[in-house]
């Protein structure tokens, strides 16, 4: 059962990681109001900020409702990416991602709430259909009424204390949870293309890579600071953020640190462990960070390791067989490989070690591990345009 595929689909995987945040932000702030356990609202905003950036990246969905994918709403999920980025590394008292956030959940909860409620046509469809449907036209009106009131909470901070405040991103987190699992069952049991019409082909696995290679240098830059006393810093949320961009590689695609394997019920129960992980890490300061450190510096270690001795197995293969020209681009893509598994392993081998390279150093392989993801990326789309035209 555990090895069993899951079929889930993408826009089930952010609703669960974004409902995941917010139930267990509304558990933690119980004991964060009685004093027993410290809080970091930049943590949990920037988590928020970059779930939305996900639906806007991915698949074209905004807090105003789903449009075409286009480069320009790529470009701007990328930016709002890093916003989130910035918002959870950085403690500060911007009003920014507050505003953001107001303006995603309350006008646009209410836009959805509206827009559901005026289409009358599809309204009554859901309705005749019946069914799992009625589950549909319940889950979505508790969720946009939940935004709505988050809404006001961001807009309004002392209209409720926080117990209540606990409550109601409870009660919106199962709500979205509820959601994911009505879309699951309808897109399992009536099939429709779920992404909007796109004027840009990127794939999941794509989409990742350009946000871990922008979560790199934006993480390595902002290390140069950091490292000089220039600017704080949150580690915590830092490795809450990276669990859980692991946790949504694993949910999405199977992909982990240390290799990509089929997207079984075992993969996705420790992507949910891993978001969870994740999530607390990025709302409670250093309450996760030591164990955090450790798996996230052993993982990168092991990664790395792992890819290494893959490559140098295919290398090995090659020279046994048959003799033949390898294209400059294949020989690029292992170089790449190889570099940036070697620098996955000096940032793992920083994480366990403190204080064996110097915070300016490890900014700068950060950022270089960015850069290298990014130009991977190059490389692997210019390797699909290549096996599109042979098919052709």
């Amino acid at each position: 059962m555990l090895l069993k595929e899951a079929g889930l689909p993408l826009e089930v995987v952010i609703l669960i990681i974004g409902g995941m945040a917010l139930l267990i932000s509304g558990i933690l702030l119980f004991p964060v109001h009685y004093g027993l356990i410290p809080y970091y609202e930049n943590g949990l905003f920037g988590l928020l900020i970059i779930v939305f950036s996900l639906q806007m990246m991915m698949l074209g969905k905004t807090p105003f409702g789903d449009i075409s994918m286009s480069i320009p709403l790529f470009v701007t999920g990328v930016f709002i990416a890093v916003v989130g980025m910035v918002t959870s590394f950085i403690p500060s008292v911007s009003p920014f991602p507050r505003i953001l956030l107001f303006i995603s959940f309350g006008p646009g909860g209410l836009f959805l709430f509206l827009k559901m409620c005026l289409e009358k046509e599809r309204l009554r469809s859901w309705a005749a259909k019946g069914g799992i449907f009625w589950h549909l036209i319940h889950g979505c009106a508790l969720t946009y009424v939940f935004s709505m009131l988050t809404g006001v909470i961001l807009l309004q901070q002392g209209l409720f204390s926080t117990p209540v405040i606990g409550v109601i991103l409870c009660l919106f987190g199962m709500a979205i949870l509820y959601l994911s699992g009505v879309l699951w069952k309808i897109y399992g049991r009536y099939p429709v293309k779920i992404k909007p019409e796109s004027t840009i082909v990127i794939s999941t696995d794509q989409a990742m890579l350009i946000l871990m290679g922008v979560f790199m240098v934006i993480l390595g830059i902002l290390l140069v600071p950091v490292s000089l006393g220039l600017l704080p810093f949150s580690k915590s949320a830092q490795l809450g953020l990276l669990m859980v961009i692991f946790a949504f590689q694993m949910l999405a695609s199977g992909g982990t640190p240390i290799g990509a394997f089929p997207r079984s019920w075992l993969i996705i129960a420790f992507g949910l462990f891993f978001a969870a992980l994740g999530i607390v890490s990025c709302i409670i300061p250093d309450i996760l960070l030591s164990p955090l450190t450790i798996l996230v510096g052993v993982l990168n270690i092991a990664g790395g390791i792992i890819s290494i001795i893959k490559i140098g197995m295919q290398r090995l293969l090659q020279k046994e067989g048959i003799a033949l020209s390898i294209p400059p681009i294949l020989i690029h893509l292992s170089v790449t490989q190889l570099i940036l598994n070697l620098l996955g392993i000096m940032f793992g081998v920083s994480m366990l070690i403190p204080n064996l390279i110097h915070g300016l150093a490890i900014g700068v392989i950060l950022a270089a591990n960015g850069c290298v993801l990014l130009y991977l990326l190059s490389i692997l789309v210019k390797l699909d345009k290549m096996r599109a035209g042979m098919e052709k």
